[in-house]
């Protein structure tokens, strides 16, 4: 019975510590956020090759990925990262303290763009050839599309109207650019 026991507890034991061992040891508000980015980067592997066509498109796992990485951005990002949470295990560059408002506004964009994504997703792919759109992007309107992604990036962040008359694949290039942005400026790889 001792032995039982003893090796019920290793075996928990062994279980938490891989579970801590998956983000390098990390703990509170810093496993709290990369657990956060865990998620968004599965709904980004999701989301990629549909929206480059490799996977059939499905307006409806668009819209609850987008939501997922939704509620990982704006404020739900910003709080997790108080001051003094960089240092290992975080991978998260000083920087972002000392220009916080580049960082706010990065997060900002991605909730954005997330919700954009939410309401662009029965809209389907700009190349309806592809096979995967909904068939409601007509050549014309892709064209005035493309002129609203590029009207909308010029004057600023296209709102959410302008997001959702947009292919589902420009707003996710939009959100996916985001993204990039954020890791270059403010993670240490």
């Amino acid at each position: 019975m001792n032995i039982l026991k003893m090796t019920t507890g290793v075996a928990l034991v062994s279980l938490f510590a891989a579970a801590a061992l998956a983000h390098g040891g990390a703990t509170g508000i810093v496993k709290e956020r990369m657990d956060g980015m865990s998620a968004m980067k599965d709904s980004m592997k999701i989301l990629t090759p549909m929206m480059q066509g490799k996977t059939p498109y499905n307006a409806q796992t668009v819209r609850s990925e987008a939501k997922k990485i939704g509620r990982h951005a704006g404020e739900s990002m910003t709080k997790l990262f108080p001051e003094g949470s960089d240092g290992k295990p975080s991978e998260a560059k000083s920087e972002i303290w000392q220009d916080w408002g580049s960082f706010a506004e990065l997060a900002r964009q991605l909730e954005s763009y997330s919700e954009g994504l939410v309401l662009a997703a029965d809209n389907g792919l700009m190349m309806s050839g592809s096979g995967h759109g909904s068939g409601m992007m007509g050549g014309a309107s892709m064209m005035g599309g493309g002129s609203m992604m590029g009207a909308g990036m010029m004057g600023g962040s296209p709102n959410q109207a302008q997001l959702s008359e947009m292919p589902a694949d420009g707003v996710f290039m939009m959100l996916s650019q985001t993204c990039s942005a954020c890791h270059t400026q403010f993670r240490s790889e």
